[in-house]
């Protein structure tokens, strides 16, 4: 964790600092956060999903339409708090109307997004707490949680605590949750065809 200022600071304060040399940030509340650097289990994680969902892109023929850029920051509405996700399929045809996206790779609206995934790490209450609120309030359509090591709060995967996958899906402007265990299928609006068990995503990480 890192805080490089006094006081709290904007958004714009927060692109205009990042440095450009590797390493993620993002901004919590005002405040700098340096993430932590990711586990190869957290890596093949993520790498597991990025290429089951191109793969699901191709078959529902978005292809060149939907894709899953290396970076990008999300900007909530307060201001104050910008993420990187570990995951984002973002919609070509509307980025354009993204006034920020090709000189900074910021999406501030979230009609270009179609899903969002953040896998977990030690940080697990950003991803539980206040990511899942930011992006409820500025109308992310999906977004998953990936906890395969079980390493969220009782209250939030169960006692006890089981690798669990929650699905949100944003319904009349509030997010609704389903979670998957286990040899459980993933259910997903972006992909209703998505045959993926909640035990294959946690195997990768074996």
């Amino acid at each position: 964790m890192v805080q490089t200022f006094t006081k709290p600071i904007t958004f714009d304060d927060f692109i205009a600092w990042y440095p450009n040399r590797g390493q993620r940030y993002e901004l919590h509340d005002g405040i700098i956060i340096e993430m932590p650097k990711p586990t190869g289990k957290h890596s093949n994680v993520t790498g597991f999903l990025i290429e089951e969902l191109i793969f699901h892109i191709k078959k529902i023929g978005k292809r060149g339409i939907w894709t899953i850029p290396r970076e990008s920051i999300v900007k909530p509405s307060n201001e104050k708090s910008g993420y990187e996700p570990d995951i984002i399929i973002l919609n070509q045809e509307l980025i354009i109307n993204e006034p920020r996206w090709d000189s900074e790779s910021i999406i501030e609206k979230a009609e270009s997004v179609k899903l969002i995934v953040e896998v977990v790490s030690t940080n697990w209450r950003d991803d539980y707490f206040k990511k899942r609120a930011d992006y409820e309030e500025i109308g992310i359509p999906e977004y998953w949680i990936v906890d395969y090591a079980a390493l969220g709060g009782r209250n939030f995967i169960g006692n006890p605590k089981k690798p669990t996958v929650s699905v949100y899906e944003l319904i009349d402007e509030e997010y609704q949750l389903q979670q998957f265990r286990e040899d459980e299928t993933l259910v997903s609006s972006v992909f209703p065809d998505l045959n993926l068990t909640a035990q294959q995503i946690f195997d990768v990480a074996n």
